[in-house]
């Protein structure tokens, strides 16, 4: 006789208000059957054992030979009886008992300290600074509802460790990590010089208005992955939230120029870029009416001017903020905000158009905040012009252009197979150029943008409350609803 009777096959918490034993013996291959009596045998140990009103399951596999084996004591074969079924159930009964007394044992139970954190809402949330546990107290066990499974400075968990990701040429020339990592936190202590008493101000601002309950979030949130092209995952604690990218990345530049004014690192561009011609393609791409002389007119005068003006501001606009326009009007430099990050290069002129038309030079602190905050657009990390190709944005690339006009019918077969194959080599083209913008632009995310918020970012109180994050799930809530199901 053979008995296979693991401890922690006890289940106790099955029903509140009955005390029963479920025993199951295998008869023979495939089917299931219960012995009353051992049913009973069991149930007087665990009734000295286990807690008042629980109920245990068992699973018995009980060899006996064929003949031994009684199976007409029901029609249904379900119910069996044993030869010699005293001796066999007080061994039984013995065996279990032996086994229950050395579990209880050899009981260990996990133990997890977590930091105190805020709940509820992000919108509705009191913005009020976490007290730290007094030190010198007793590890307390953590209800399996709220316990933290993940740990905000280890990958795993992200959905990109279980997603096999492409490999992408320009991404293997990137630095490793670790370099990106150790470049971040060179910036941790850094140097905040605000000799400027405007600047200043404006970096009182930002501590001020920090709310200490999102900045709690973002010290401490693992980085999950993208949910669609804007929001990101994150878990904080036993919460998970949706973050809106773009707005985080908006912020954190806008403050990162402040905190590192006039002592910027630089960007080369490896083809000075004329101002009047970044204008004049900002304007063009911003003209509704771009068959109309008048505007071209306009757009012409408005060129000139900003050009001008840039030209004039251009020794301030180098000192302070690391943007270098030569004495012919050119960009040829820009300023390194976030270590290990080039901004897409797309919005330049955007960025251009913006220091001309939106600066107010004569008030010092708002120029400041206004070229600080064009610079934040300009760096953060928008969606590439592309669209996306994964999903639905893939139907983009496989748009056919007319290959030739009716009136050239006489062409040969050949050369419309010659067509085609240009055709359908631009398309790939376009198409890894999009993935390889995509792919960089989701590496910088996890691997730049979070890594320096945790260390610089100051979330601003509006971000509770203008979508920036939101509380889509919680753990406690989520065993609340299985506990009804």
């Amino acid at each position: 006789m053979s008995i296979v009777l693991p401890p922690e096959h006890v289940d106790v918490n099955v029903h509140p208000t009955k005390r029963e034993v479920h025993v199951s013996g295998v008869c023979s291959p495939d089917r299931l059957v219960e012995c009353t009596a051992l049913k009973r045998a069991i149930e007087i140990v665990y009734a000295a054992t286990l807690p008042k009103a629980s109920k245990p399951f068992i699973y018995m596999s009980i060899v006996l030979p064929p003949e031994h084996v009684d199976v007409n004591v029901h029609p249904t074969k379900r119910e069996v009886s044993l030869l010699n079924q005293e001796v066999i159930i007080a061994k039984i009964q013995s065996v279990v008992e032996s086994k229950l007394r050395n579990s209880n044992e050899a009981q260990t139970f996990q133990e997890q300290i977590v930091e105190p954190s805020p709940s509820g809402n992000i919108g509705t949330i009191k913005d009020s600074s976490v007290s730290p546990s007094p030190s010198g107290s007793k590890s307390q066990k953590v209800p399996v509802h709220k316990m933290v499974r993940t740990d905000s400075l280890d990958p795993a968990g992200r959905l990109h460790h279980y997603l096999q990701a492409k490999p992408h040429g320009p991404l293997e020339n990137n630095p490793s990590l670790t370099a990106v990592r150790s470049s971040v936190r060179q910036r941790r202590n850094q140097k905040e010089t605000a000799d400027l008493t405007s600047i200043q101000e404006l970096i009182d601002e930002i501590d001020c208005n920090c709310h200490s309950g999102l900045l709690d979030v973002v010290r401490h949130c693992s980085y999950i992955g993208m949910a669609d092209d804007v929001l990101a995952l994150l878990q904080h604690d036993t919460h998970l939230y949706v973050a809106n990218v773009v707005n985080l990345s908006k912020e954190l530049m806008y403050q990162q120029v402040l905190r590192r004014f006039a002592h910027f690192n630089a960007i080369q561009l490896s083809d000075p870029a004329p101002l009047s011609e970044l204008i004049m393609l900002a304007l063009k791409e911003e003209d509704l009416d771009p068959e109309c002389n008048e505007n071209d007119d306009l757009i012409e005068k408005i060129t000139e001017m900003n050009t001008e003006l840039l030209r004039q501001k251009a020794e301030m606009l180098e000192e302070y903020f690391g943007i270098h326009v030569d004495v012919h009007g050119n960009l040829s430099r820009i300023p390194v905000i976030l270590d290990q990050y080039t901004p897409d290069m797309d919005r330049v002129p955007e960025f251009v158009l913006c220091l001309g038309n939106d600066v107010d030079w004569e008030d010092e602190k708002m120029c400041f905040q206004v070229i600080s905050a064009a610079l934040g657009n300009f760096y953060a990390m928008h969606p590439p012009m592309l669209p996306n190709p994964s999903g639905d944005g893939l139907q983009y690339y496989k748009k056919r252009k007319p290959l030739r006009n009716p009136e050239d019918e006489e062409n040969t077969s050949n050369n419309i197979e010659d067509d085609a194959t240009i055709e359908d080599e631009m398309e790939h083209e376009l198409l890894s150029e999009a993935e390889t913008a995509w792919a960089q632009r989701e590496w910088s995310i996890q691997h730049v943008l979070f890594p320096s918020m945790r260390l610089f970012f100051k979330p601003p109180a509006s971000m509770a409350t203008n979508g920036t994050f939101v509380k889509v799930a919680s753990l406690e809530k989520l065993y609340k609803i299985f506990e009804r199901c």
